[in-house]
């Protein structure tokens, strides 16, 4: 979680909501990822996506079992149906999404037994140190408009 906050905070220096992700499986890291939609103009470029992109092609497979994702924060509806398609086994996230977490926030996708692939999950590691990277950025983004 460590290396995916700073991801997050390699986001922030962009301009980017600061998240971060890793992808690790058998111990090595495959990819990391941290949000870059702006910059990109890419709405689909959350952290967790390019993570997942990047493992993919590190693994030669858009199938990851065995693997293990950590991200700075819950992932969104689009993120959970892309970690589903492509079967990783775990999912650690630090911080809750309030307004948009699909895992335990708003919505709790990955408690639902009609999806062909299972994901266990884990929150709350580092959780204070991503939560408050967010809040600071939010609250530099208001004070500068």
């Amino acid at each position: 979680m460590t290396h995916a906050l700073s991801l997050a905070e390699r986001a922030e220096a962009e301009g980017e909501v600061p998240v971060g992700a890793v992808l690790i499986r058998d111990g090595k890291i495959l990819a990391g990822g941290w949000n870059s939609a702006i910059n990109s103009t890419d709405p689909t470029a959350h952290a967790e996506i390019v993570a997942l992109r990047g493992a993919a092609q590190e693994a030669g497979n858009y199938r990851l079992p065995g693997a293990t994702l950590f991200v700075t924060l819950e992932p969104c509806v689009m993120c959970v149906g892309a970690m589903i398609h492509a079967r990783i086994s775990r999912l650690v996230f630090a911080a809750t999404e309030p307004r948009a977490g699909a895992v335990t926030s708003q919505l709790s996708l990955l408690d639902l037994n009609h999806f062909n692939h299972r994901i266990a999950w884990r929150q709350g590691v580092l959780a204070d140190q991503a939560g408050a990277m967010l809040t600071d950025f939010f609250r530099h983004r208001r004070q500068t408009k």
